[in-house]
């Protein structure tokens, strides 16, 4: 039993991860219908943001600052940046295909993917990076019950993204920026027309779902230690797995989908084998593609007549 509930919490810890990567692709995706297949690779930008704060501070032996305030550094630093950067790729990679043809914006997804990994590759090296996150926050503390351990970076991981998903779907539903959101969504040519600042709100589109890849990017370096130019192609490929499994263009669905795609895996690795756990994740893709393309929440699109 004690295996089965550390398995849950390990797989909850990772379907955060996946859960706030997926809502990037979900929020792009439904305001542009646009496969940004760059994300995961902002999200690779945050964890090296996130790791090259920690050295700013003394590194992670000698910090000059309280480990929580160089964690909520290292959160929106890690977010600001990677928001602009999501920002400025919007505006000078995807706003001009804005009206080319479907597979234009898709190509320049993934050259925008390579030249994000290309870039950290010629900038910092190959060889893989540690947080060395046991260094300033103990792995001890935390919930331990038994052989159950539930460590304080798990905790801040899960708490933070739940805190971020429910803020994002408020801003979503309750404020000025939302309403835009989705009235573009709906039909960008109309809320053109309505006054909206269509250019504007793709912006923040942009910008918000990069901040939560960036953040996320972080919270993977705390909670893995490990960073490198590829981290981002395989949880990109995961959490686009998961906005599609929930139902991509859905906040809730994205949510969902993230955390059933970091469980599934998690059971996989905790009972039957590591070596099968990508091949169970994306066979879960392959299903759920031919059974109900839509996924769990999303709708079939509406044709103009």
């Amino acid at each position: 039993m004690q295996v089965f509930i550390q398995t849950i919490v390990n797989g909850l810890t990772t379907g955060c991860l996946y859960a706030l990567i997926a809502l990037g692709y979900s929020m792009v995706y439904g305001v542009l219908k646009l496969l940004n297949f760059a994300h995961g690779d902002l999200y690779m930008v945050g964890a090296f943001v996130g790791y090259f704060v920690i050295q700013w501070f003394g590194g992670p032996m000698a910090l000059s600052i309280p480990v929580p305030l160089l964690v909520l550094l290292m959160f929106a630093i890690a977010g600001v940046g990677v928001g602009l950067l999501g920002m400025a790729i919007e505006r000078f990679a995807y706003r001009p295909l804005r009206d080319a043809p479907r597979i234009a914006p898709l190509i320049t997804a993934l050259g925008v993917s390579f030249i994000l990994e290309n870039s950290v590759l010629l900038l910092f090296g190959g060889f893989t990076r540690s947080y060395q996150t046991p260094s300033f926050i103990r792995f001890s503390s935390g919930i331990h019950i038994g052989a159950l351990k539930v460590d304080s970076v798990q905790i801040t991981i899960i708490v933070t993204s739940i805190v971020m998903m429910f803020g994002l779907q408020a801003i979503v539903n309750r404020t000025i920026l939302g309403k835009s959101m989705r009235a573009v969504a709906s039909d960008r040519e109309a809320a053109e027309m309505l006054g909206i600042d269509v250019n504007r709100t793709i912006a923040f589109t942009f910008f918000i779902g990069s901040a939560m890849a960036g953040i996320a990017g972080v919270m993977s370096g705390l909670a893995f230690n490990q960073i490198s130019n590829t981290i981002g192609f395989l949880a990109g490929l995961k959490a686009f797995t998961a906005a599609v499994v929930g139902g991509i263009g859905s906040i809730p669905g994205a949510m969902i989908g993230g955390i059933f795609i970091g469980m599934c895996e998690s059971f996989s690795l905790s009972y039957i084998s590591t070596q099968y756990s990508d091949l169970i994740v994306f066979g879960i893709l392959i299903a759920v593609m031919l059974i109900k393309p839509t996924g769990i929440f999303g709708r079939p699109a509406l044709q103009k007549v």
